[in-house]
């Protein structure tokens, strides 16, 4: 039996998963997410990780590995650190086993990973930081709008006609915003119009490695966001090519987390198995 830890650093948010996996079945122990808000990352990642302990009813000698992703390779209680691009792949999988793509949008950026039926990244392509489709350019949004995060999805989902945000420039994309605020665009339309906006990059990037059929699972900040999810679905209904079915689920957030805990887990029990070929040597 093995018990491992995965602490996904973001740039907004910190995310921590417990496995339990022994022969072969993976069991997920416990998880919690906390939001940065300008405090320190490293000093967030104890605390995340002492809360799935706790919940767990594990000390930390009870655990065989701690894994890293994201921005945690700092982390000094770490055991191992893995690309993000890695873990969000790999915990895809865990969500949905038919998953063939995996499309994580955080804070910063979105990035598109083709991934085979293991979780192996075969290719992948991110936007550039200063693109407009990010999770901190909707939470400016919304500041703006004088509405809360957790409205943007239902707000979007009734917008009627939409007005795309041509730019892929942040700051010209929010001056764009301010433009139509004052034209009197409705809230809804503004919304579904970003939304449409950003799934038309995204999936360019899906184009662009390749990913032209089969299940594309959202991960990271944004794959909660309905709106968000019925834009990439209505972009995707467009393409001829592309037979792709969209997925979400209700812990897409914790993905690179999910990931980096269960290849901890596969690292630790192969370093083990090897030791273990080594002194019967």
């Amino acid at each position: 039996m093995t018990i491992a830890a995965g602490i996904d650093i973001g740039t907004s948010t910190i995310k921590a998963a417990l496995f339990k996996v022994e022969n072969g079945e993976e069991t997920w122990l416990s998880r919690y997410l906390i939001r940065i808000r300008q405090r320190d990352p490293l000093e967030l990642a104890r605390v995340v990780y002492d809360a799935v302990l706790e919940d767990a009813k594990l000390r930390p000698e009870d655990v065989d590995y701690v894994a890293t992703t994201g921005e945690g390779e700092s982390v000094p209680f770490h055991t191992g650190h893995f690309y993000s691009m890695t873990t969000h792949a790999r915990g895809a999988i865990y969500l949905n086993a038919d998953s063939r793509a995996a499309l994580d949008i955080g804070a910063l950026h979105g990035r598109a990973i083709l991934i085979d039926e293991r979780g192996k990244v075969l290719s992948y392509k991110m936007t550039s930081q200063c693109a407009s489709g990010s999770g901190q350019f909707l939470e400016n949004i919304a500041r703006y709008l004088g509405i809360a995060q957790e409205e943007i999805g239902s707000l979007s989902c009734q917008g009627k006609a939409p007005e795309v945000v041509s730019s892929i420039c942040a700051v010209l994309a929010e001056t764009d915003v301010i433009n139509m605020v004052s034209r009197g665009i409705s809230t809804p339309n503004i919304l579904k119009g970003i939304h449409l906006s950003m799934a038309a990059r995204l999936t360019k990037l899906l184009k662009s490695i390749g990913a032209r059929e089969g299940d594309v699972m959202v991960t990271g900040g944004l794959a909660l966001d309905g709106g968000l999810v019925a834009a990439l679905e209505e972009d995707l209904s467009h393409i001829k090519d592309m037979k792709i079915a969209i997925r979400s689920h209700a812990d897409s957030i914790y993905a690179g987390a999910i990931g980096a805990a269960l290849w901890g887990a596969f690292r630790f029990e192969k370093l083990a198995a090897a030791n273990r070929a080594s002194r019967a040597a």
